[in-house]
């Protein structure tokens, strides 16, 4: 069921079917797979996700994982990941161009606490440039 939500997003599918053929996603498609995946999938099998990775293997997919969930990032906005696009060979989002694709935000619905988070990193901004 969890990846069926993760097929919500084109961009995502685009990753999970790029993984599932055994691609090479780049390290970026992998971090944003991590970051997104990890509220959808469990730690194990975001990792097998990971695995499946051309250049990756369970190590280094759970590595990977390990320090995405230690320091608690939050899925990347879509300015984020097109200029991370931009630093590697594989697309992870399929269509740049359409200015509503690959935008985690409005594809997928995230447990609250990522929005509460987000909330709360722009009050402390706001605040601080304020000051």
């Amino acid at each position: 069921m969890a990846v069926d939500d993760l097929r919500q997003s084109p961009m995502m599918t685009h990753l999970l079917d790029a993984l599932d053929a055994g691609n090479d996603i780049g390290h970026y498609g992998r971090l944003t797979f991590a970051m997104i995946g990890r509220h959808f999938l469990d730690h194990d099998e975001l990792i097998a996700w990971l695995a499946k990775d051309g250049d990756t293997g369970e190590a280094k997919a759970g590595d990977l994982v390990e320090q995405v969930e230690a320091r608690g990032y939050n899925p990347p906005r879509r300015e984020k990941i097109l200029a991370w696009q931009a630093e590697q060979a594989f697309p992870i989002c399929p269509t740049p161009d359409d200015p509503d694709a690959c935008n985690p935000y409005v594809e997928l619905e995230f447990p609250d606490t990522i929005y509460q988070d987000i909330e709360e990193y722009r009050t402390e901004e706001h605040v601080a440039h304020q000051a």
